[in-house]
């Protein structure tokens, strides 16, 4: 579909709550704000994925009854999020209403699943993407796969899209990215700033618990004692996550796992939402020429909504959560285009 049909058809404008108007208050109250979940609450099943040797990550799938005739959907959370997150189920509970299947992944340790690999996730982490989507695929026979990733999985997700280039996988149809980190050393440094120490001390102590708890699973690989002054995600990537998965240090870790490299060899239909006010993503990086000038890319911009945040004015469907449907809109989008009726 052209980028311009795309648009047409998806870009109903936001409008913010007018009562929840700025980017903290979007932010913030899309993170409190819970989600129904009707549809999930009784049709949900857990599902390890062995993804590398020794390692395993948890997928909370749930299944049409006629699952290989539908459209499915992996979903993959942002930083210390994990397959609960609200923006999780929020889009989950939308598409299996709108007839998908829908798999809610955990990333590599998140959602209780420390003790699966003595490994950590990280943002350009796409060899587990790769690889569920491959057996969903092989071993499913599922063939029409949407990836939708929010805020650190948005990076991954359009990652992964710009490695797979012209050669992604039949079975993959598009992507679509809500609040992406594109560029991981600009989102660092944004959530530095004073404005956004409730984020940052959120972000940190979650990383810092879930080390403690790695490190007592895995002594011989992680040393706890090094945490101890460690109050920024820069100094915790550094000491970290850029050591134990193989980056030489952390800015080389920020270049080679940022998407944004990546998003001009993007062949397959993708659809990037973000917010202009989103308080630590900057959006700059959402008008270079890698990604306004291939084709294949939509950009849903918006002048707010926070981060992850996008709640509306009007109801979108049974709720207001704009991004969440505008995922769910997509898929329909772009599986009709390709002759598949729901």
């Amino acid at each position: 579909m052209k980028k311009e049909n795309l648009i047409k058809r998806l870009a109903t404008p936001f409008v913010p709550h007018p009562a929840i108007k700025g980017a903290h208050a979007q932010t913030l109250m899309a993170f409190f704000i819970r989600r129904s979940t009707v549809f999930l609450s009784r049709n949900t099943e857990p599902r390890f994925f062995d993804v590398a040797p020794g390692v395993r990550v948890l997928g909370q799938c749930s299944w049409q009854a006629d699952r290989h005739t539908r459209p499915t959907l992996l979903v993959v959370h942002g930083l210390e999020g994990s397959a609960e997150s609200s923006y999780m189920l929020g889009t989950a509970e939308k598409a299996l209403a709108a007839g998908f299947n829908v798999v809610r992944l955990n990333l590599r340790s998140c959602g209780g699943t420390l003790d699966l690999t003595p490994t950590l996730y990280h943002a350009g982490l796409t060899d587990d993407l790769h690889r569920i989507i491959e057996e969903l695929s092989g071993r499913d026979g599922l063939d029409h796969l949407y990836l939708a990733g929010f805020s650190l999985g948005g990076n991954m997700a359009l990652k992964l899209a710009g490695e797979y280039g012209a050669g992604a996988p039949e079975a993959l149809r598009g992507v679509v990215a809500v609040s992406p980190s594109i560029h991981l050393a600009s989102c660092a440094d944004a959530i530095e700033t004073n404005s956004n120490l409730i984020y940052r001390m959120s972000f940190i102590m979650s990383l810092r618990r879930s080390m403690r708890q790695k490190a007592r699973l895995y002594p011989e690989r992680y040393d706890e004692s090094r945490l101890r002054g460690i109050w920024s995600i820069r100094e915790f990537d550094d000491v970290y996550t850029a050591p134990h998965s193989g980056f030489r240090d952390v800015a080389d870790y920020y270049e080679r796992a940022s998407s944004l490299p990546y998003i001009k060899d993007v062949a397959l239909p993708v659809m990037i939402i973000h917010s202009q006010d989103d308080p630590f993503i900057p959006f700059a990086p959402f008008t270079s020429q890698q990604v306004t000038s291939n084709p294949n890319v939509t950009v849903l911009a918006s002048a707010n909504g926070g981060h992850c945040g996008f709640i509306s004015a009007r109801p979108e469907g049974d709720d207001r959560f704009w991004a969440e449907r505008k995922i769910v809109d997509f898929v329909k989008t772009t599986s009709e285009d390709l002759g598949f009726s729901h």
